[in-house]
């Protein structure tokens, strides 16, 4: 059909949608249990929202809206069903692994760390993703093991003070 005979109120753009945290190809999408829960709710969240566009009169505004939270909701489902919850008891408690929360010293700083998952990690509330290069460079050591990681061009050496889970 020629472009002559379409309104131009028909033509709607696909909302955009944003990606989810990344995961490196090949790894396993590992949650704590609390990351889990956090999908869940963000789930229940998205659900109730698509409830509440019934109120929105505008046909158009309501389809995008739609359109908008289906796309977020189909890549939330595919997180959520690729989840591998770990669960902290099963750790060994000497051990740096994932869902650790690790005290340690790094350019005479003390710091503190949880290692979570891609959904999870966030480094305002001291969360790092299982990936992350500090979080592969105490993984499996102890406390009071020194390491060192890559930061750029920069070889940072990283003292263990405590692992708690």
């Amino acid at each position: 059909m020629s472009r002559a005979f379409v309104k131009e109120d028909d033509q709607e753009e696909a909302p955009f949608i944003p990606p989810r945290a990344p995961l490196p190809t090949g790894e396993s999408n590992y949650v704590t249990p609390a990351g889990k829960e956090a999908l869940l709710k963000e789930k229940e969240l998205l659900e109730l929202e698509k409830e509440q566009l019934k109120k929105i009169e505008k046909e158009s505004d309501r389809r995008k809206s739609q359109l908008e939270i289906n796309g977020k909701l189909k890549l939330l489902e595919e997180r959520i069903n690729s989840a591998k919850v770990i669960i902290n008891d099963n750790q060994n408690p000497h051990e740096v692994r994932f869902g650790a929360l690790i005290k340690f010293k790094m350019n005479n700083q003390i710091q503190n760390f949880q290692i979570v998952g891609a959904d999870e990690a966030d480094v305002k509330q001291q969360k790092i993703a299982f990936f992350s290069p500090i979080a592969q460079a105490l993984t499996g050591k102890q406390k009071g093991d020194t390491t060192s990681f890559q930061l750029g061009k920069e070889t940072k050496e990283i003292e263990i003070l405590n692992i708690e889970y």
